[in-house]
């Protein structure tokens, strides 16, 4: 696909890997329509993608709620008059052991609102997103582009229960989506970040940044950029769907 032009929805475009996508997309002179919780830091994306000469406006919506999702496409619909893109960026984290154990005696555990919060947002935002994405493209007859953000932990990261669940979730619907839209002229695909300079990494205490880099092969973390010009490859390779690009810098979880 040849994005210039087209207009591609970005989920969690406020910041960290959702700005660097935004800007990405841009400066392809593609249009954005974007999507987050938090309006201040939408609108700043907004604005840096406006400065690069192209259409973005920002809206305002939870990926994990069905009435806010639908009315935030019927306004993309509204606004742009077509959606040829879209990119499942959002996501959360809500971190803790299954059962936590202290001197044989458990005293914690996971509680199910941890699980449901990241569950929703991480899973469930992203299948509503794509459904919604995908009947718009269908009936206006787009030949479209999505690709959902998994991540490294779909494998198994102790502590992260729920994430680790929702990202392998979103790795399958990936190649479930890819075979049932085709006949569509719609491609699916996915890539999987591993430790990533986001803004939440960047505000980590220096001891943990640092446990976190040691096993990386690559010696460092990744930047939001480069998980950007995946996504790209994905959009602009005609031939890509169905699979699953990791960007992990040879980790291995």
């Amino acid at each position: 696909m040849d994005v210039r032009g087209k207009t591609i929805l970005v989920t969690g475009a406020g910041r960290g890997i959702g700005r660097s996508l935004a800007a990405h997309f841009a400066a392809k002179g593609a249009n954005l329509a974007l999507l987050d919780v938090n309006a201040e830091d939408v609108d700043q994306t907004r604005e840096r993608c406006t400065q690069l000469g192209v259409t973005a406006r920002s809206y305002i919506a939870d990926a994990a709620n069905e009435d806010s999702v639908v009315g935030a496409l019927d306004r993309v619909l509204e606004d742009f008059g077509t959606l040829e893109g879209l990119i499942n960026n959002a996501g959360i984290v809500r971190d803790g052991m299954l059962v936590k154990v202290k001197d044989g005696a458990v005293v914690g555990k996971m509680s199910l609102a941890q699980w449901q919060a990241v569950i929703d947002t991480n899973l469930t935002g992203v299948f509503l997103c794509a459904r919604e994405a995908a009947e718009r493209m269908i009936s206006q007859k787009v030949h479209g582009v999505i690709v959902n953000v998994s991540s490294i932990s779909r494998v198994g990261n102790a502590g992260q229960t729920n994430y680790s669940a929702a990202k392998a979730g979103v790795a399958a619907m990936t190649v479930v989506w890819a075979k049932e839209l085709a006949r569509y002229g719609i491609r699916v695909g996915a890539v999987a970040p591993g430790f990533i300079r986001t803004p939440m990494v960047e505000a980590m205490k220096p001891e943990a940044l640092a446990k976190m880099t040691a096993p990386i092969p690559l010696g460092r973390l990744g930047e939001p950029a480069e998980i950007a010009h995946a996504v790209g490859f994905i959009f602009e390779n005609d031939l890509f769907t169905g699979r699953l690009v990791e960007v992990d810098a040879g980790l291995r979880l």
